[in-house]
Parts: structure tokens; sequence; C-alpha cells
């Protein structure tokens, strides 16, 4: 197997739902990613052998193969082809996945791997609107649960006796985070900025400065009328885009570039769909086991947190340093655009690595359905 390397990642700003860039058509958006991407790089797109694309909700605006469209409107050669990917929110990780098993394998030499969603213009849930995905055999097998993941979210608090308050003080500690890495430019320059009719968005729309506990507590309940689980300490409805280039050390070095990081490990697994958002639990296990690397070895981990008692259940079992989680806030307070928050969260990972010299670097993704992806990256120093 060829050693794989990722040489640049980009993002776009996170937009909140109905914000900065709720205009911006998905094609669009991904153009801005994929030409900043090489630009940075300093490559010219027509050496790109494929474009992996991920995205959740592939209808209307994000239907027909929104990966191929990104291409042709970032006016790249139309000999580039791109595909689609959907495995629900770690679908741009699962893209990149991809990307580097088929640099890896020698098939291809140099892809890009991202995703996209404007969950403003493509509301969530609006794929299965018409019809119902499941069949009956899924709900048969299941005792006709409605796989919704904000009771699945519940179900995990109860199971690991997570109280509200433990979840808002974790939602909290995201937002002041992501507010503290913002001021302190961490996010600069890993984000392109998009101009539309109005001012530039330049920085993450989603933060909420001065969140706390007792502000938290006056919100509803958003699943069951005695629960805990409230859009507080949920993630963020979101728009957004990141991309990521991919290829072999040999090619990088012959062109002259220096990567961000190693590709060490990828795996991906199921779970209890019922539970749904425990897969991060196996997934990180599984990784590290391929890669022959311990939990304490690793100096930062992006979980994502599509609700405040994934991270945490992950960090329950896991025995994980704290300290080392989401160190830059995440999707509960920066958002999250599902088909593209895989390549953001390892955007803003990397990026994380190469300014504080972190050597290995963790990201897991819980998704729709009891899947999960996780991936190990080495920073190359």
């Amino acid at each position: 197997m060829r050693e794989t390397v990722i040489v640049e990642a980009v993002r776009t700003p996170v937009g909140k739902r109905n914000g900065g860039l709720s205009d911006m058509h998905a094609a669009d958006l991904s153009a801005i990613v994929l030409n900043a991407l090489v630009e940075r790089a300093g490559v010219d797109p027509e050496i790109v052998d494929d474009v992996v694309w991920g995205c959740v909700s592939q209808v209307g605006d994000q239907s027909s193969n929104i990966g191929r469209y990104s291409v042709l409107a970032a006016g790249w050669p139309e000999h580039i082809p791109g595909t689609t990917v959907n495995r629900a929110c770690g679908s741009s990780q699962q893209a990149l996945d991809f990307a580097v098993q088929a640099v890896m394998s020698g098939q291809q030499d140099v892809v890009v791997a991202g995703g996209v969603e404007v969950m403003s213009r493509v509301p969530l849930g609006s794929a299965r609107a018409t019809g119902m995905p499941y069949g009956p055999k899924v709900l048969e097998r299941y005792a006709d649960f409605s796989f919704n993941q904000g009771i699945s979210a519940e179900m995990i608090s109860q199971k690991w006796g997570f109280s509200r308050t433990r979840l808002d003080e974790y939602s909290v500690r995201s937002h002041e985070l992501a507010a503290a890495a913002q001021d302190e430019g961490a996010f600069e320059t890993q984000i392109m900025p998009v101009f539309t009719d109005g001012d530039p968005i330049v920085a993450d729309e989603g933060i909420r400065r001065g969140s706390t506990v007792e502000k938290l507590a006056g919100l509803k309940p958003a699943f069951k009328e005695d629960g805990v689980i409230h859009a507080g300490n949920s993630s963020q409805i979101s728009d957004g885009a990141a991309a990521l280039l991919v290829m072999t050390a040999e090619n990088a070095m012959a062109m002259g570039l220096r990567p961000l990081a190693s590709y060490r490990a990828g795996a991906v697994t199921g779970a209890d769909p019922v539970l749904m958002l425990t897969g991060p639990i196996p997934a990180t296990e599984k990784v590290l086991h391929k890669a022959g690397v311990t939990i304490d070895e690793v100096g930062v981990f992006e979980v994502n947190e599509a609700f405040a008692p994934v991270p945490l259940a992950w960090l329950a079992e896991t025995g994980a340093d704290e300290a080392k989680l989401n160190p830059l806030g995440g999707a509960i307070a920066l958002g999250h655009p599902l088909g593209a928050s895989g390549a953001v969260l390892m955007t803003r990972m990397l990026n994380h690595m190469r300014d504080n010299g972190i050597r290995y670097g963790l990201q897991t993704m819980c998704e729709g359905g009891g899947t999960a992806n996780a991936t190990l990256v080495e920073l190359i120093a």
C-alpha cells in the first residue's frame, strides 16, 4: 500500500440557518472550496483524478449528483468526474476514506474529498418527506421504532445517567471554546471567505457568546415532554462546505508540496440502530487497533457533537482525556452542515494539530442508522 497524505484542507465559514450562506446554491458553495483548495496547494485541477463529495439530503438543489455539478461550477476541466456519497452525518468523512483507498491502492493518484450541505435551502428530512425509507421488515425488526435521533439521544442520556445540567454544562463548554478559538484567530487560515450580495462571510456564525446553564434551562425539551435534549444541547442546523486534497507522499514530494498529515488508519462500524449514536465508541477502538496506537498517544479528538450525550458517552467509555476533546468547540457551537461536517472537522483538526505540534489526531462521527466512521491521522512535521 502506498503512503497517502492530506496535502491541503479548506472550508467555508459555517453559516447558521437562514444566515449569510443561505442564498448560495450547494454547487456554487462547493466551487468556492474546490478552487481555494487547488489555489492554496499550488496545483492545477487538471491533475485531479476524481472528486468524492459528501451530501446527505440529495433532493432539490442537492440532487442529481451534486459532486459532479460542483466540479462544473468550479470551472474545472470537463474530464474530471465527481461522485456523491451519503453515509449520513459521516458522508464527507467517508468521502475522505474512499479517496484515500483509491490513492493508497494505486487506482488513482490525486483525489479531492469533501462535502456540502445547505440546510437552509434543503431542510433536514426533506429527502424522506414523501416516503418511508426503512421498509416494513426493518420496522418489524426494531418494534416500529421511529429511528428519531433525538429520541436516541434521550435514550443515551438515560443509559449513561446524564442529567440535563451535565448536558448543558457541556454545551456551554462548546460555545466558550469556540468563541475563544475564534477570538484567537484559530480558524482564519482554514476558512475561505464567501462573497455574497452583502458583506463577505468570513467567520462561523453559530457561536452564542455568553451562553450559560441558567439560560439553557429556559429551553423546552424537543423530543420528550420530560426529556433532557433541547435545541441548546443539540447540533445546529447549518450551511457549509469543505474540501481536502489527497495524494501519495511520493507525488507530493515530486510536486514540491508539503503535506499536512499522513492518513494512518480509517474504520467504519455499525452499532445498535435504536441507540443509533453510540457508533463512535466501537469505531474508535477499531481504528486505534488498526493503527497500533493507544488512546493516550492521541493528542486531539474530534467527536462530532450531534447531541451533547454523544461525546459524553464516548468519553465515559473510552477514558480519553476530556481536555483533548473538541478543544475548539464542536457542532453545538459551530454548527453541523451534515454532508460537509466530516471534512469540516478534519480541516479544523488538521490545522489545530499543525498549530500546536500534535502528532496524532482522531476524528469520529455518529451517523443515522447506527453507523460511525473513525479516522486517525499523523502530523507531518
